[in-house]
């Protein structure tokens, strides 16, 4: 046994399930796996205590333990101007700030360097554990983003862009053969980052990474899907995103773009497709078919889509579900921003829903039966967490014994000045005991209100990468 922690854990096994473990013993072996989880009076609990040669770690009263959020989907060099041009349409936004900022990122080392170090300890702080990323072209550019995203020590999927057409003339692959040829190369030497380390050890992985259909040819397409499948790789790119976007790729192959990643064998278990805003319910069907998981990014989505993602329609068909931030189509890298835009959205959807219906009883007088379309918050927590980690294919994202230890301290409650912290330092009185009980309603009261300043320790498979004084 190479550590004990004993605390309260939260944690949500199931969408729309918060278990609040009270006072439980949590153990993690020497390569950073839970192998011991009990109530900490339990018989087996206390015997692990009183024959391990070391006290355990101690999380006070108003703190708890919850697993790392998963971001699944963020354009790393987009980082660099986060915030800026969001009033225009997709494709010009992207002709406009995205690709003139990739092409500025691969020119400039010592730039990727400094941005990309800066976001891998901006994605600490605000306590994700895995990134699912966008690079750009240049090869050794996204190398330079994977020894950032190593040497903070969280788990990066790190996609080196493939695009062969349509882009600005000077950020732009020359073949679709030349692409893939890049590829090889960049996964080579990505896996080489870490290739001598132990299987627990890898945090790294190169990903397949077709920006979008407009942009990739139907060889380059079809390469990409071989590569996948002979080589078991992890695929993420976007799909029926926006209005423009997606009128684009019916004018430009004439058919749906969920059609052209399927002739090409890139919708599978490995593939994370974001948005995903304008795909019906038999295409739903499809993707529950294939296996392949959406990364839902409503902050984005609210300013490029034109529609809202049918986030409760995807979770009733069964299709697998996490959060992205999707920078800088969103500004704001906390998952647990998008969390709450995830909540604020199905809200905004079930609204017009219950509009409708009232619209459809004054019609004609007969009962409307239209299912709900909104989410909670318990629900956006497992989205967040244990719901990205299925979606990339991860044990992490709930305490269970064979699990690897991925996790964040929450402090709500200062020990010493028994004060709420943070954002939640107005709250007094009666309000303190609710969060030192933490309840239900305190880890609400968190979601809602909390903020960096909560967060003061992360661990990834068993290791500290995050702690403050």
């Amino acid at each position: 046994m190479a550590t004990l922690i004993r605390g309260t854990l939260v944690h949500t096994p199931s969408l729309g399930e918060v278990k609040i473990l009270q006072d439980y013993l949590l153990g993690i072996d020497d390569k950073g796996f839970i192998n011991f989880l009990e109530n900490a009076s339990s018989d087996a609990a206390q015997t692990l205590l009183s024959e391990s040669g070391a006290p355990p770690t101690i999380i006070p009263p108003g703190s708890f333990i919850l697993p790392t959020f998963c971001d699944l989907h963020l354009h790393a060099p987009q980082f660099l101007y986060q915030g800026t041009g969001l009033h225009l349409p997709l494709m010009e936004w992207l002709n406009e700030y995205a690709f003139k900022a990739e092409e500025k990122i691969d020119a400039d080392p010592l730039l990727a360097r400094k941005v990309y170090t800066r976001l891998a300890d901006r994605l600490s702080e605000n306590g994700t554990g895995a990134v699912l990323l966008f690079g750009t072209i240049k090869e050794e550019t996204n190398i330079i983003l994977a020894e950032c995203m190593r040497q903070t020590g969280i788990r990066a999927f790190v996609g080196k862009l493939s695009m062969d057409q349509c882009s600005r003339p000077t950020y732009v692959e020359a073949s679709a053969s030349a692409a893939i040829d890049s590829v090889k190369s960049f996964i080579l030497r990505c896996n080489t980052l870490e290739g001598h380390l132990p299987l627990h050890q890898r945090l790294i992985e190169p990903v397949l990474t077709p920006r979008f259909v407009p942009t990739c040819s139907d060889e380059l397409l079809s390469q990409l899907g071989r590569l996948s499948t002979e080589n078991n790789l992890r695929i993420q790119s976007h799909m029926a995103e926006a209005h423009d976007q997606v009128e684009w790729v019916r004018q430009q192959r004439n058919m749906e773009d969920i059609d052209v990643f399927d002739k090409h064998g890139l919708l599978t278990p490995r593939t994370i497709q974001a948005h995903c805003t304008f795909l019906d319910q038999p295409m739903f069907n499809r993707v529950v078919t294939r296996g392949t998981a959406i990364a839902h990014c409503p902050l984005s989505n609210a300013y490029f889509s034109a529609e809202p993602f049918p986030l409760r329609e995807a979770l009733d068909t069964g299709v697998r579900v996490g959060l992205g931030t999707d920078i800088a189509g969103g500004y704001d890298v906390s998952i647990m921003s998008t969390m709450r835009h995830a909540v604020t959205v199905s809200r905004m959807r079930e609204g017009g829903r219950i509009m409708a219906d009232s619209r459809e009883r004054s019609k004609d007088g007969r009962e409307v039966t239209n299912k709900p379309l909104s989410v909670d918050w318990k629900e956006a927590l497992y989205l967040a967490t244990r719901g990205g980690a299925e979606a990339l294919g991860l044990q992490s994202g709930v305490f269970r014994p064979g699990a690897p230890f991925d996790a964040q301290q929450i402090n709500i409650i200062e020990n010493t000045t028994k004060l709420a912290v943070g954002p939640l330092d107005f709250l007094d009185g009666e309000n303190i005991r609710i969060l030192q009980e933490l309840s239900p309603e305190a880890i609400e009261k968190w979601f809602c209100l909390g903020d960096v300043r909560n967060r003061i320790k992360m661990w990834i498979q068993g290791k500290v990468v995050l702690l403050k004084p």
